[in-house]
């Protein structure tokens, strides 16, 4: 007797979120089927896009097999960020890490004007991270949020303690958020119903904090994939946002990344393919060779290769 494998239909489908406008537009989201599972009864219209960070300063403390395939222009954001599409990144993550008031303090002017500046000078999407400080974000993130209307932008982060001010202003400059929880299924959904007082949940990315191989990714992988399966199985409309993974960061400051290049990619090769397999969306990462080993993976043709 042949044996069949069973197929499996859900009821719930992730919403779709654009980011960019024009030709630079691209949609995340749409999948009504679990992540890879092509075998099911359903489709995942839009692929994960892989973007590549870009700090606003010049980076101390990195590995140098991190800086070498990017060269001078790390001094230069608008540069580095024309170089990391030229590598094939889907999209550009701009961390403004000047802002930060334990650091050089930028203004909010000052990081808004590099910010368009950024954003007009690549062919594809820009994500931007503050600082990470929640009262210094409240002032930078809806001065870029104001100088970049009509960019579309991917905003963040938005938290419990700022989530008025950023998101308020970003949807009133036309642009999209990313709401970020500290590793918890009930805060993530708490912070959501918040935003969604005033924000279409369409215009909503989920961040819950993404975690290195061997340094917590378990737990991460675990509140992605239960944040996934509630909103695709079990139709939770809190948690059927696009879901973002910044890993990049937490895995190149891994004692084993800093050790050796091959650890390093390895590092961040397994971390990031794990949070696909979790139900990331986008997927923040560091250097130009895990990007490329991740698309060639990805791509219909490695996937028929691999079985």
């Amino acid at each position: 007797m042949q044996w069949t494998a069973p197929v499996e239909t859900h009821a719930g489908q992730v919403r779709e979120l654009t980011i960019g406008s024009g030709e630079k537009a691209l949609t995340m989201g749409g999948e009504d089927i679990l992540p890879l599972h092509f075998f099911d009864e359903g489709s995942s219209p839009n692929p994960p896009g892989f973007a590549l960070e870009v700090w606003d300063v010049e980076p101390k403390g990195w590995a140098e097999w991190v800086l070498e395939p990017f060269g001078d222009v790390v001094r230069d954001p608008v540069k580095w960020a024309q170089k990391c599409v030229d590598f094939g990144a889907d999209l550009v993550c701009l961390k403004l890490m000047s802002t930060d008031p334990a650091g050089e303090d930028a203004s909010p002017d000052e990081a808004a004007s590099l910010t368009k500046r950024v954003a007009e000078a690549i062919a594809v999407p820009l994500i931007v991270y503050g600082s990470g400080d929640e009262k210094k974000d409240a002032q930078v993130l809806p001065r870029v949020a104001e100088i970049c209307q009509g960019l579309n932008l991917l905003l963040g982060p938005v938290v419990k303690e700022n989530h008025e001010e950023v998101g308020k202003a970003a949807l009133l400059h036309g642009h999209r958020l990313i709401a970020q929880s500290p590793l918890d299924i009930n805060l993530m959904k708490e912070l959501n119903v918040r935003l969604c007082k005033f924000a279409p949940p369409e215009r909503i990315v989920i961040d819950p904090l993404s975690s290195a191989l061997g340094y917590g990714m378990e737990y991460t992988f675990t509140i992605m994939e239960r944040t996934k399966q509630a909103g695709v199985v079990s139709r939770d409309a809190m948690t059927q946002m696009p879901i973002i993974a910044d890993l990049g960061t937490e895995c190149w400051k891994t004692k084993e990344a800093k050790e050796s290049k091959e650890q390093g990619l390895a590092w961040e090769g397994i971390t990031a393919l794990s949070l696909l397999l979790a139900g990331a969306n986008i997927l923040v990462l560091r250097h130009p060779e895990t990007l490329r080993v991740l698309k060639e993976l990805i791509s219909p043709e490695g996937i028929r290769d691999k079985g």
